[in-house]
């Protein structure tokens, strides 16, 4: 049966006007990015794009706010779900709200906040955006230093985390043929990018010691995880930024002892084209070699499509330092609200505090989460690229494993339902996108931020809900 859906919803039109969304893919120039420059080293091109679902007819007929309310109403107030659930439906063609039940009542989100960070950053940054990791000469001979601009996804080697990260051994080669003839022999670490606290305000004391997060710092490699394979509730380094260096001074073939020795530091003031490669020459400053992340529609799709907190909280930073704040907690919530008023969507409908949603001092509305939703699929350049990320019922990322049993009345909504979920303790959401039986494009969000145990009961309520939307006209 999954099959079956699936081969009919191939690729996902969003608005209704044609636009498809894909990953980005190997085309030169698809993202009207820079010529790259010439390497002996270059970087591995990006994966083929991959279908995603289809979106519907223009001219699908429209479900009724009562017919919407006969369908979902006694599914949002399922004892499941407790005593507090705000929902909002609206028709992702027009906006015209279907459902709303405490649409416009600011709630806990839980990681449905990366929604936001998703958009913000996409339209902050733009999908072609990559960002740097460089090395300058230091101030003595031989000294190099390693300065972190924000990438999450770098890896030591090629036995990363994340696919298509850039390499800190590639870094190293480069900056050895720079050298020509200099060996180095120190490392320091630049990962002053960042500022305040390396935890996020309102987060649960469980959350880094349970490997949900890392330490924030603006170097650091595979999201700060200790074992890069460990994919989920990973242990993380208590200082990444530090172990990142040494990682980089061992890649550069420096002693044990100038292993040991890796430092923070601060780059010196120095020119900024590269050190002609193989002269030797190195005034402090002058950059050595530099190694780039993917795209940011391609970091926005694995955060979105894992729920990966500290890539969540990288894009918040660049959304922060793109509006010239702090790339901080504080910092990039600021910055995030700017962005949502830039995009015309009211700021005063969020309350945030992190990128990721594992503060519990987060408010959002399931209204702004709608309009949101809303605007993406009525085609808006950048806003439309955070649906490529989105999982896809019983089919990819954190939905992989939901909607596929039959008696939860769920299994009609895979690969067709298309949503970011969320969970704390006690809270539980999803806002995304369905569409109808009768092929309306809807978006939805359903926050609860006051459930009872289990969670399980939540969740499964959340999946009929959404697998409701799928199966009727509504109208």
């Amino acid at each position: 049966m999954l099959v079956g859906l699936l081969s009919a919803v191939l690729v996902l039109v969003l608005a209704l006007v044609g636009l498809v969304v894909v990953r980005p893919g190997p085309i030169a120039g698809w993202l009207g990015s820079d010529p790259a420059q010439p390497s002996a080293m270059p970087e591995p091109s990006e994966p083929a794009p991959s279908p995603v679902l289809a979106g519907a007819a223009i001219d699908a007929p429209v479900p009724t706010a009562e017919g919407v309310r006969s369908a979902i109403d006694a599914l949002v107030h399922d004892a499941g779900l407790g005593s507090r659930v705000n929902a909002s439906v609206v028709d992702a063609t027009t906006g015209d709200t279907l459902y709303a039940s405490g649409a416009n009542v600011p709630t806990t989100p839980a990681s449905i906040t990366k929604l936001i960070t998703a958009a913000t950053a996409l339209e902050a940054r733009g999908p072609a955006y990559r960002i740097k990791t460089r090395v300058v000469a230091g101030t003595r001979p031989g000294e190099v230093v390693l300065i972190g601009g924000g990438d999450p996804t770098l890896a030591v080697n090629g036995s990363g985390a994340y696919p298509g990260a850039a390499r800190l051994d590639r870094l190293a080669a480069r900056v050895k043929v720079a050298l020509g003839g200099l060996t180095p022999t120190r490392v320091i670490v630049d990962s002053s990018l960042y500022s305040g606290p390396l935890y996020g305000p309102g987060w649960d004391p469980d959350i880094v010691s349970g490997g949900f997060a890392a330490p924030m710092t603006a170097l650091m490699t595979d999201g700060g995880r200790i074992n890069p394979k460990d994919t989920s509730n990973a242990d993380r380094y208590a200082q990444p930024d530090l172990a990142a260096g040494r990682a980089f001074a061992t890649a550069l073939g420096l002693s044990t002892s100038a292993v040991a020795a890796t430092a923070r530091g601060s780059a010196p003031e120095g020119a900024a084209s590269a050190t002609p490669a193989g002269t030797g020459v190195s005034a402090p400053g002058l950059e050595l070699g530099a190694v780039e992340s993917p795209p940011m529609i391609r970091l926005v799709e694995l955060m979105l499509s894992e729920s990966d907190n500290v890539v969540a909280e990288a894009l918040a930073r660049q959304v922060a330092l793109a509006k010239k704040e702090p790339a901080s907690y504080a910092g990039g919530a600021a910055a995030m609200d700017a962005e949502l008023a830039d995009l015309g969507l009211d700021p005063d409908q969020a309350r945030l505090s992190d990128g990721s949603g594992l503060s519990r001092q987060n408010r959002i509305t399931p209204a702004l989460l709608t309009d949101l939703l809303s605007l993406a699929a009525s085609g808006h350049q950048r806003v439309a690229g955070l649906f490529g990320g989105l999982p896809v019922a019983g089919w990819s990322g954190t939905l992989k494993d939901r909607f596929r049993t039959p008696a939860e009345g769920s299994r009609a909504g895979a690969g067709v339902v298309r949503a970011k979920t969320g969970t704390l303790n006690r809270v539980n959401t999803v806002a995304g996108i369905v569409q109808t039986a009768e092929g309306r494009l809807l978006a939805f969000a359903v926050l609860a931020d006051q459930v009872p145990s289990p969670t399980l009961d939540a969740q499964t309520a959340l999946d009929r809900l959404a697998a409701r939307l799928a199966t009727c006209g509504c109208r």
